[in-house]
């Protein structure tokens, strides 16, 4: 592998075009995955990220699937970033089987949930498949070419579900952790990422469906002593659900998330985002694996089911 990445940006979204951004700014080559007119404006116009601390408007590579499985090989890649909605994830990994599977490119999701790992190593066995989290980055399109982020925009990211489980090089994930250093994405290479992942979740369980159900933003919930209460709540149930997927998750690691977001900005999630804009919604991608695990421990997680079926209601 060269000091210079190529790498495959699936999901040319807020996040995925910071990131992105990011990494052509630092002289590595990234292809950019969208569609419609978010698409046409980034040939057209290039692609243009509003950041506190990074200005980007330049010409990108940008390209559909089909015409990315068309002119490039997938052994031309280093890595594939998975930045879509989590519930593009299988539709992702069927209508680009052939071209994935014609290589031994690994995919590192940066997307939200717990399933999305577990989806890709089913398709392409686990020593290609990393788990990754986006931390602390709210990012959104603005208008079609235009993204605009905010956070110190970090990356977690590691071998799944850990490097004790995979046997995927620690050499070559260190490489990539300098690379995204370097390009001014703090990154940090954890050894469980399984246990990152459903820290995270503990946060987006609690704060992505209320924000989006109440079209509140994080500080406005936080205040709300009975939405504060209820958030805590759905962090207890995420942690009960880790336990029962055998992540050791603690009511500590509860705690802390808890003491974390009470110090959040007034945040806009990307589900509060996704209901404003109207699009689908990642409920089940979310609050699912929390019902379904907790339901399968025997004590069921009534209050994100609550959120979640209100919330499924509220948009129908």
């Amino acid at each position: 592998m060269s000091s210079r990445l190529n790498i495959a940006m699936i999901g040319a979204g807020g996040i995925g075009c910071y990131y992105g951004a990011r990494l052509v700014s630092a002289g590595h080559r990234v292809v950019f995955v969208a569609r419609g007119e978010h698409l046409q404006a980034l040939n057209r116009d290039g692609l243009k990220v509003i950041h506190p601390s990074f200005d980007f408007h330049q010409a990108v590579e940008a390209m559909s699937m089909e015409t990315l499985s068309e002119q490039f090989p997938c052994e031309q890649f280093d890595l594939i970033i998975l930045a879509t909605k989590s519930g593009a994830t299988l539709d992702f990994l069927a209508q680009m089987s052939p071209w994935l599977e014609s290589a031994d490119t690994p995919v590192l999701s940066i997307q939200n949930g717990v399933m999305n790992e577990v989806k890709i190593a089913d398709q392409l066995g686990r020593s290609r498949t990393l788990g990754g989290l986006a931390v602390r980055i709210g990012g959104h399109i603005i208008v079609p070419g235009v993204v605009e982020v905010a956070g110190e925009s970090q990356i977690e990211l590691g071998a799944w579900p850990n490097s004790s489980s995979n046997d995927f090089s620690q050499q070559q994930l260190n490489t990539w952790v300098e690379a995204f250093n370097q390009a001014g994405i703090p990154t940090t290479n954890f050894d469980d990422i399984q246990y990152a992942l459903w820290r995270k979740l503990i946060i987006n369980n609690a704060l992505n469906p209320l924000t989006a159900l109440t079209l509140k933003n994080t500080q406005q919930v936080l205040h709300d002593p009975v939405l504060k209460q209820t958030a805590y709540q759905m962090m207890i149930e995420t942690a009960r659900a880790a336990k029962q997927a055998d992540v050791a998750i603690e009511s500590h690691d509860v705690d802390d998330m808890f003491e974390l977001i009470n110090g959040f900005d007034a945040i806009k999630t990307s589900m509060l985002v996704d209901r404003e804009k109207g699009r689908p919604l990642e409920i089940d991608d979310i609050c699912g694996p929390v019902i379904d695990y907790c339901q399968q421990s025997g004590e069921p997680a009534t209050t994100t089911q609550l959120i979640a079926c209100l919330l499924k209601c509220a948009v129908e």
